[in-house]
């Protein structure tokens, strides 16, 4: 044994948290993503403005979707943040690559018949009949049903993952992707975010 004194270590003081530069509180994030989500809806809502319902569309396009993603792809999708996060990430999706959606669409739809219908595309749906649901189906975060907004897009993502299957090119990754998020919308589309803003 040796001869040496053990000493309790020492613990930084508050100052030493308050000077180290990080990023956001995940906390606050959050806090501030769901308060983003709930007055963007509940204020498009209210004001009954053809023009503020054709913003949040494009709001992806205006304020560039990395900066919805900082706000919101952390939220659960159980969350209006979340859910938002992925109406937007499916409209995102399909304006940068209408051809590609449009051909897994066609593919799909037959397999999946109650999907298309709660979807809603016109028949043939062409890429700019897919680009005119999608931006449909987010005025409806405006103007419609916020619970028929989101089974609305998870039957539209259900068949595009038919799609993907179907024509045998798209990865099991991509297909799994595509039907995790139809599976998520419909969640909070039976869930109580829905419900609150009905």
């Amino acid at each position: 044994m040796t001869g040496r004194q053990h000493h309790r270590p020492m613990t930084p003081g508050d100052a030493f948290f308050d000077e180290i530069v990080g990023g956001a509180d995940p906390a606050q994030l959050r806090e501030a993503g769901d308060l983003a989500a709930t007055v963007l809806v509940r204020g498009a809502r209210e004001a009954h403005d053809p023009a503020l319902v054709e913003r949040v569309v494009h709001l992806a396009e205006t304020e560039g979707l990395e900066t919805l993603a900082e706000v919101w792809s952390g939220a659960p999708a159980d969350t209006l943040a979340g859910s938002l996060w992925r109406l937007f990430l499916l409209r995102s999706w399909v304006h940068a690559d209408p051809e590609r959606v449009s051909r897994e669409y066609e593919a799909g739809q037959r397999r999946v018949d109650v999907a298309r219908v709660v979807a809603g595309v016109a028949d043939p749906p062409g890429p700019a009949e897919l680009r005119q649901m999608v931006d449909q189906v987010l005025r409806g975060i405006a103007t419609g049903d916020f619970a028929v907004t989101l089974f609305r897009a998870a039957a539209f993502a259900r068949i595009v993952a038919a799609g993907r299957a179907a024509l045998g090119q798209a990865s099991h990754e991509e297909i799994s992707r595509m039907l995790v998020l139809s599976e998520q919308l419909e969640a909070a589309g039976h869930g109580e975010i829905a419900d609150t803003l009905a």
